[in-house]
């Protein structure tokens, strides 16, 4: 049995297509959708991050600015940008940058972003709304992982869904839509006993700890769907994976590839909710 690559290209590019001519008709009527990203940190990887946002937003006619407060910021000074931002009109949508310098929590400072600015969800409030399946924005990687397995035809429905990782920006809040699809739903965590024995009976694992290479072969059984979020600095400096992709060739019967799967999805889904925010702010 081959296992099937679920890659994230077409998918992200038809959301790209729609999210641009909506951000052009916001364009045309006046001013262009606007995201600011708030930055806390000097880590190389968020770095590399932001600016391939602000490329995504540049593509697409977004407007795309970036507050450095520095990797020494201040629980404080990260709430006052934060609630300074969300009560400007001219900015559609906020996102705050991870990681954040020591001692500040994520949860503390996100709550500063009004709702309805928050494009990754990552606010108390945001995933106060998402579990009780009222409107607002998922987190986008999250959103990312069920838009894949749809668009491959995976289904979901009825099905066992396990996701190894807890996580409020990924294991959490995919737990939440997973069950507004009407699958059964494990999250496993490092605390988890026996994790091959709870994976390998899951349909569908979503592999979500941040450890390259933790889901092998031993953690699935023939003929099951991997969906891969890890995003991991390998050995020779490229990026790779939380399953070992090798060990589950022939296996599994669909894997989601690191690079090119949940990635470019993620970022296609965080720009379509900057456009439906502005198109929120504008109706």
């Amino acid at each position: 049995m081959d296992t099937t690559s679920l890659t994230g290209k077409e998918l992200a590019a038809a959301l790209n297509a729609d999210t641009k001519q909506r951000a052009a008709a916001l364009t045309d009527g006046g001013t262009a959708p606007r995201l600011v990203l708030v930055v806390a940190n000097d880590d190389p990887a968020s770095g590399w991050y932001v600016k391939s946002l602000q490329r995504a937003a540049e593509r697409l006619g977004i407007s795309c600015d970036t507050v450095d407060l520095g990797a020494e910021a201040s629980a404080e000074a990260i709430r006052t940008e934060l609630t300074k931002l969300s009560a400007d009109p001219a900015v559609d949508a906020v996102m705050l940058q991870t990681p954040l310098p020591a001692g500040v929590a994520l949860a503390d400072v996100a709550s500063a972003i009004v709702a309805a600015k928050d494009v990754d969800g990552v606010s108390p409030h945001s995933l106060g709304l998402l579990a009780t399946g009222l409107p607002g924005f998922p987190p986008a990687t999250s959103q990312a992982v069920v838009a894949l397995a749809k668009h491959h035809g995976i289904p979901l429905a009825g099905q066992h869904v396990a996701i190894v990782g807890q996580s409020n920006v990924v294991g959490k809040p995919l737990a939440q839509l997973l069950l507004a699809e009407n699958a059964t739903v494990t999250v496993c965590h490092s605390r988890t006993t026996d994790l091959p024995a709870v994976t390998s009976a899951a349909d569908v694992v979503v592999a979500a700890a941040g450890r390259a290479g933790l889901i092998t072969e031993r953690h699935i059984h023939k003929g099951a769907v991997l969906i891969d979020v890890g995003t991991n600095e390998g050995p020779d400096g490229s990026i790779v994976g939380d399953v070992d992709a090798e060990s589950v060739q022939g296996k599994a019967a669909a894997l989601s590839p690191v690079p090119g799967g949940v990635g470019p999805v993620t970022t296609a889904l965080l720009m379509r909710h900057v456009v439906q925010a502005a198109e929120a702010a504008r109706s």
